[in-house]
C-alpha cells in the first residue's frame, strides 16, 4: 500500500540580501506557494544559498505511528515527495539534495517573498520565530555554513539524500532513517531541512534555482511523506478457495470487472476493492445438466494496481512492489485507505497483469470513483 501524510507546515529561508537595502536573513516566507531551494550568484561569483523546511507532525503521522505499533503497518519505507513548479533555472546536470532532521521547533510564519516591508513573523535563516512586540527566538547553536540556517542533526545515520543527473528535479527521497528516529523517540519530530549537499551549497561549480510547490499551493502537488508497505495476502493455497487460476500463457484474451464497485466513497473509508478476471470470449457449450460457475483469480505476483487522478492524469498510487494483488475465496482484491486522497476529486483504478510469455497488459477500463467529504 501507498499512503500519504501531507505537510503540516513549510517555508524556505534565505541567507542573502538584495545588495541594495533589504537583508533576507530575518525574513519569513511561510505563506509562499513556492519553496525556493537555490544558489544565488552576484557578479559571476557565488553569493548565498537558501534552504527549505518541511514538517509532517500532524494527526496523520500520529495515526501511522499507532498503526505501526499495533502491527497494522509492517516494515514500512518512507519517502519525501516534493514536486517541481515551473521555473527551474540555471540547474547543473549533476547535483545532490540532502535532508536532515530539525532538532528545534519553528513557526511557519505569515510572510511572502516580495513583501514590502519584509515580514519577520516566523522562521527565517536567523530565527525560529520572531513576532512584533516579542524578542527574536534564534536557532541556538545552529549547524551549517554560518551561525544560522536552521538547527539540524548531521550525524551519520541521520541523513537522507537524493542524487540527480540530467533528470526531473521532483524529489522522491528515501527518508526512512530519519522517520524511524522520530518513531523511536531518538529526536522529537520537528520536520526536515533540505539543502544542496555539502560543498555543493557554496561552491562555484554547482548551480540551481529549484522551485517546489508548498502546502499553500492550490494544486494537488503539496509536499508529502509517502508511506509504503506490503499489505497483500498471497494468491496461493487455501487463500484462493475454489477459484480457478486464470490461464497465464498469454494466448487467452481476458477482461477484468470489479465487484461491488461504487461511484463514490467517503474520505475516511478503508476500502476493499475487488476485481475478477474473465475470458473475453467464451466458447458456447450445450449440456442438459446443471452448470456451476467458478470464478478465476490472478495468480501470485502477476497482478498489481495503480490509481490515477483523472483531472491531471497524475499517478497517485503507482504500480510497484507495494501494490501487489491479494486474494481470498471470493476474488482478487486490494485494500486502500482513502483519508489522504484529495476530496471532491475523481480517481481511476488501473490494473497490470504479467503473463508467462513476458507480456504486460495494462487494463484501463474506466473504473472511476470520487472521494467525497
Amino acid at each position: 500500500m501507498h499512503y500519504y501524510i501531507y505537510s503540516t507546515k513549510d517555508t524556505w529561508i534565505s541567507s542573502g540580501s538584495d545588495h541594495i537595502a533589504t537583508v533576507f536573513t530575518d525574513a519569513n516566507y511561510g505563506r509562499d506557494e513556492i519553496l525556493e531551494l537555490k544558489k544565488e550568484f552576484w557578479n559571476q561569483s557565488f553569493d548565498y544559498p537558501t534552504r527549505a523546511l518541511v514538517s509532517f507532525a500532524g494527526s496523520e503521522f500520529t495515526n501511522v505511528s499507532q498503526s505501526i505499533a499495533d502491527g497494522t503497518i509492517s516494515s514500512p519505507k518512507f519517502y519525501l515527495r516534493m514536486y517541481e513548479a515551473a521555473g527551474v533555472q540555471e540547474l547543473s546536470i549533476d547535483y545532490k539534495i540532502t535532508a536532515f532532521p530539525l532538532s528545534q521547533s519553528w513557526d511557519e510564519g505569515t510572510g511572502k517573498f516580495g513583501d514590502n516591508p519584509k515580514v519577520t513573523n516566523g522562521a527565517s535563516w536567523e530565527n525560529r520565530n520572531y513576532y512584533p512586540g516579542a524578542s527574536a527566538v534564534t536557532w541556538s547553536n545552529a549547524t551549517g555554513t554560518s551561525s544560522f540556517g536552521g538547527r539540524y542533526i548531521a550525524s551519520s545515520g541521520w541523513i537522507a539524500s537524493q542524487s540527480f543527473s540530467n533528470e526531473s528535479p521532483d524529489i522522491n527521497m528515501d527518508v526512512t532513517d530519519i522517520v524511524n528516529k522520530w518513531l523511536n523517540k531518538s529526536v522529537d519530530n520537528h520536520g526536515m531541512l533540505l539543502r544542496f549537499s555539502a560543498s555543493q551549497e557554496t561552491n562555484t561549480e554547482t548551480h540551481g534555482k529549484l522551485k517546489f510547490f508548498s502546502s499553500n499551493t492550490n494544486t494537488i502537488y503539496t509536499p508529502k511523506l509517502e508511506v509504503r508497505w506490503d499489505d497483500h495476502t498471497s494468491c496461493t493455497g487455501d487463500n484462493t478457495g475454489s477459484l480457478l487460476q486464470m490461464t497465464m500463457s498469454g494466448q487467452v484474451d481476458y477482461t477484468l470487472y470489479m465487484r461491488d464497485f461504487r461511484e463514490s466513497y467517503k474520505e475516511n473509508e478503508k476500502v476493499k476493492f475487488r476485481v475478477r478476471p474473465r475470458k473475453r470470449y467464451v466458447q458456447k457449450t450445450f449440456s442438459t445438466s446443471v452448470q456451476t460457475v467458478t470464478g478465476s483469480f490472478i495468480p501470485e505476483g502477476s497482478g498489481s494496481y495503480s490509481i490515477v487522478d483523472v483531472a491531471t492524469n497524475e499517478t497517485i498510487i503507482p504500480f510497484s512492489a507495494y501494490t501487489s494483488m491479494s486474494c481470498d475465496s471470493t476474488s482478487n482484491y486490494f485494500d486502500q485507505w482513502l483519508n489522504t486522497f484529495q476530496p471532491n476529486r475523481a480517481y481511476k483504478i488501473m490494473y497490470r497483469i504479467k503473463f508467462d510469455d513476458n507480456q504486460e497488459i495494462i487494463y484501463d477500463d474506466d473504473f472511476e470513483f470520487k472521494v467525497r467529504i
